[in-house]
């Protein structure tokens, strides 16, 4: 009989929004979840619905803002005195601003890069100190980074940097028994506003969009088999690739007519 005490958890930032609370209800049955998100009320609310899914289930939240070294330097002395281990994390946080470079603040480009950048770096590093045998790292970066993206540039470059900073990781990490893989969604059905998003874009927003479930079903299935990158649904491996032939500056031409008639400040 395994002791509930001893069981090495799941760590998913990010754990209340779409993604987040599908990579929890995906991992409620594996026994010990480790939640992490901005409001304490959400995660108080997720973790009696979860515990509705599996009452068996070791599940302990923080709320904690990614964006602030001494907010996550609290939640992890939290963790600390606690002696918890991690076999899983899912870094999933992240601030999706899209806009015109010109019109960001100071304060909301610290936010983004922070959140999508640093704090995934920093969680990573300190999961790895505390980490079980046999430990899963599955990061949420974006099909967004794999081309330069005017009008959504802070997010595109921050993904950018993700997937590059974690496929890295995985060959730094090669033989210590830790499987690394990075996800490069598109669209996301999640808030109502990128739900809108995606309708707008008619059929290019249809074929790129998959649901949460589905999202986090294929990262779980690849970090098994510590694949480095995945890219989930068929039209998203196609617009990463065969564009290429194209020059970039025809790309991002497309790409500013496109996402240059959106904006958007929901985080």
């Amino acid at each position: 009989m395994i002791d509930k005490e001893n069981r090495a958890f799941t760590f998913i930032s990010g754990a209340t929004g779409g993604v987040g609370r599908a990579f929890a209800f995906a991992c409620v049955k594996d026994g010990a979840l480790f939640l992490t998100g901005r409001s304490a009320e959400r995660l108080a609310k997720l973790k009696a619905e979860l515990l509705k899914e599996n009452e068996a289930c070791r599940i302990d939240c923080f709320a904690c803002d990614l964006s602030d070294g001494t907010s996550r330097g609290a939640m992890y002395d939290y963790i600390r005195e606690r002696g918890y281990k991690f076999s899983r994390l899912c870094n999933v946080a992240g601030v999706d601003t899209q806009k015109a470079f010109e019109k960001y603040t100071e304060a909301k480009i610290v936010l983004q890069s922070r959140v999508n950048f640093e704090a995934a770096l920093s969680v990573t590093r300190f999961v790895l100190e505390n980490r079980a045998e046999g430990l899963e790292i599955v990061t949420i970066s974006s099909i967004s980074g794999v081309y330069p993206m005017p009008y959504f540039a802070v997010y595109s470059a921050s993904k950018a940097a993700l997937t590059s900073f974690f496929s890295s990781l995985r060959l730094e990490l090669k033989g210590e028994g830790v499987k690394v893989t990075v996800a490069e969604p598109g669209g996301i059905y999640t808030r109502p506003d990128i739900c809108e998003n995606i309708k707008g874009q008619g059929l290019w927003g249809k074929l790129s969009a998959k649901s949460p479930e589905y999202i986090v079903r294929k990262c779980l299935a690849a970090v098994k088999r510590n694949r480095r990158l995945i890219r989930p649904g068929f039209w998203n491996k196609f617009i990463a690739t065969v564009p290429r032939l194209l020059p970039l500056s025809l790309r991002m031409r497309f790409i500013a007519g496109r996402w240059g008639k959106i904006e958007k400040d929901a985080f």
